[in-house]
């Protein structure tokens, strides 16, 4: 065994390849279509639980664990099930009975089907050809049926990247999740809130092969993959529409899932302070492995021996007894405003030992970047928090938060703890400081082995990440989760579907971009039109293949981009029609369809007699609000007249005076274009001064 270089003080100069690094990384993105088995409509409401309507109907439940097909319960599931929680749901009108889970699903959303098929097909993956929708034991509440619906659609694809391929594992469609309102801790437990409205709306899971070769590599593979998706154009956009999930190890850790990682330029940074913090608790398990003369870890896991880590673990618990003691008592009289405030609660404060970890708990460091240091008191208290605590103390880093030495050399005492033992302290409800503590006393003992296989939270700060280090989650979950949906029948994928999907892909990116180049947009208008996906429509109003004339792209492209709410891109395609036949003036686009649209005279679904027909009316009501053109002649008299009565004002300002010109002309001429009234302003003026 070689001693493995790198110092975990700074995280970005650790070398990925010398460690053994592997990652793959997990994207979660949402489809645009209706909820995934029930035809409930995909909206999402935007409430808190502070603006949460009193109207929507609130139903409350509690989940346990269940054996899966092989008859084991699921190690995630099993810790999840001993938290005590209950869970309320808040049903939003877009869920129903199924999203209660008191109905039956129904069989996959078709549109949904599809466009996993298609992305299946754009990463050249080989599809499954029967369709078989699987139960995934979730039990942290944000399924009301314990449960996630999930259905492998393909494997075994590649994503090409110029900076090394990435093989695509699998693909699967599956259920969003409900999101979480609002946690509170009662006497009798945690009770959760959760709305309904995005349970069940359709997700597209896409798993990589390990191929990623280090955190930038992580950081491309991310972004590239989700331009796959958005090339779709059939995917939602905006916050919390797409998320990334990486999986992390080094040849001396363990795979670790990372979630919360929404913002991609922190990939790089959370990759490297999970190898920094698998890298330390490496050495701190052969430190503490020295002290109890137990055998060394290898440095890399696949050469780890099952049964010395069997003995290993064994003396560890004997170490390390689960033995929790109350020591209220010694705090009674705390100067500790939190704790004496707790205690006339009811709370009671708990404590355990832990041999031979005095000073290996550690206190808060900054590496070189600004992020906290991995240590084992913090780990110790991540541990704790999921059993809804608020935290822990640990002897390393008292007397501070207002309990003294006293206290601390009476803990030591009653414990009987020598130089060597640290301690934890735990005030809460007693069924949830036992809870805490037996989660500490498992972490601390798996302080001897390589980190624990789990899932962990990126920190997060004010809706950011806090410096990119990460919490403990919930374990990892296996296999044993997984077992077949008997209510929703398998679907048979015909060659004759896949065949018409394979021959229709999407357009790509660059293809997107070089049609816009054939257009008159300038560079910047290009890179909004296609940032805001709304190319498809400026084209076909270059084209006119949407039923009325073509149009110039770039005064197409400038209606479109002012983001005029609730009027259809056809009748701002019509629009601009009429403006270029000098039908109606420049800048009365809005004011016309508004008032189209509130008379009745545009129907979203018009054939082409209709659109001609439509141009018509549209012309003939221009003319009765007074939007046609300006005539030219009357436009030329009347800003001369106005430059005259005006004329000392105008000899005195000089061109200055064109501004409130401008706003008389305006309001006088209706119609008038903005542009050629202040051509003429400006001869007149110079003639005239």
């Amino acid at each position: 065994m070689h001693e493995l270089s790198g110092d975990v003080s700074d995280a970005n100069a650790l070398d990925p390849a010398s460690l053994g690094f592997m990652c793959g990384i997990e994207i979660h993105q949402q489809l645009a279509t209706g909820k995934l088995h029930s035809r409930q409509a995909g909206q999402l409401y935007d409430v808190t639980i502070d603006t949460l309507p009193q109207s929507w109907p609130q139903v409350s439940r509690r989940l346990r664990a269940t054996s899966g097909e092989g008859g084991a319960v699921d190690v995630a599931a099993r810790f999840e099930s001993r938290r005590r929680r209950t869970f309320i749901y808040a049903q939003s009108p877009n869920s129903g009975l199924v999203e209660l889970d008191d109905a039956p699903p129904l069989g996959h959303d078709e549109d949904a089907l599809d466009i996993s098929l298609m992305i299946a097909d754009m990463l050249s993956m080989k599809p499954i050809p029967l369709l078989q929708a699987m139960r995934k034991t979730v039990v942290d509440g944000s399924n009301t049926s314990g449960f996630q619906r999930t259905t492998l659609v393909a494997t075994d694809g590649v994503l090409p990247l110029d900076e090394g391929d990435i093989g695509i594992d699998v693909l699967c469609l599956e259920e969003d999740s409900a999101r979480k309102l609002e946690a509170r801790t009662t006497d009798a437990g945690e009770e959760v809130v959760w709305n309904l409205d995005r349970l069940g709306i359709p997700l597209v899971e896409l798993a990589t092969a390990p191929d990623i070769k280090n955190p930038e590599h992580a950081k491309i593979t991310a972004f590239a993959l989700g331009t796959l998706l958005r090339d779709t154009r059939r995917v939602r956009r905006g916050l919390g529409s797409i998320r990334q999930d990486l999986n992390v190890s080094i040849g001396c850790g363990d795979r670790v899932e990372i979630k919360g990682c929404q913002d991609l330029s922190w990939i790089p940074r959370i990759i490297y302070l999970e190898m920094a913090r698998q890298l330390h608790f490496y050495r701190l398990s052969n430190e503490l492995r020295e002290l109890m003369q137990l055998p060394q870890l290898p440095d890399d896991r696949r050469n780890t021996d099952a049964t010395v880590e069997t003995e290993v673990a064994k003396a560890v618990a004997e170490k390390i007894p689960l033995k929790i003691i109350d020591v209220s008592t010694i705090f009674s009289e705390s100067t500790s405003k939190m704790v004496s405030q707790s205690l006339d609660s009811g709370a009671v404060m708990l404590a355990v030992s832990l041999p031979l970890l005095a000073g290996k708990l550690g206190v808060k460091q900054m590496d070189k970047e600004g992020a906290q240091m991995p240590r084992l008191g913090r780990e110790l208290a991540g541990a704790a928090k999921l059993a809804g605590v608020k935290g822990i103390f640990h002897s390393d880093e008292l007397p501070a938060y207002g309990i003294g030495e006293g206290e601390v050399k009476q803990t030591q005492s009653l414990l009987e703890l020598d130089e060597t033992d640290a301690f934890v302290l735990c005030i809460a409800p007693k069924w949830q400081a036992e809870l805490a503590l037996e989660s500490v006393i498992l972490r601390a003992r798996a302080a001897w082995h390589r980190i624990p296989q789990e899932v962990r939270n990126v920190v997060v700060k004010k809706g950011a990440p806090e410096d990119g280090t990460t919490s403990p989650m919930r374990p990892l979950p296996g296999g044993a989760r997984m077992y077949p949906e008997t209510d929703i029948a398998p679907v048979i994928l015909t060659a004759e579907r896949w065949q018409k999907i394979s021959t229709n892909p999407p357009l790509r990116g660059a293809e997107r971009a070089a049609r816009l180049a054939a257009t008159n947009l300038s560079e910047d208008q290009a890179k909004q039109i296609l940032a805001r996906e709304l190319d498809d429509i400026l084209i076909s109003g270059v084209e006119g293949s949407a039923g009325f004339p073509a149009v110039s792209g770039k005064a197409f492209a400038t209606i479109l981009l002012m983001g005029l709410d609730g009027i259809p891109n056809n009748l701002l395609n019509a629009m601009i029609h009429l403006r270029e036949v000098d039908a109606i003036a420049r800048d009365s686009e809005e004011t016309l369809a508004r008032d189209l649209l509130d008379g009745g005279a545009w129907k979203e679904e018009m054939n082409q007699q209709s659109k001609v027909a439509f141009l018509d009316i549209a012309s003939q009501r221009a003319v009765e609000l007074g939007l046609e053109p300006a005539d030219a002649g009357a436009l030329q008299s009347l800003i001369e007249s106005l430059v005259a009565e005006r004329l000392d004002f105008v000899k005195e300002r000089g061109m200055g005076a064109i501004g409130p010109l401008m706003g008389m002309v305006m309001a006088q001429a209706k119609g008038a274009d903005g542009k050629e009234v202040s051509t003429i302003l400006r001869q007149v003026i110079s003639d005239n001064t």
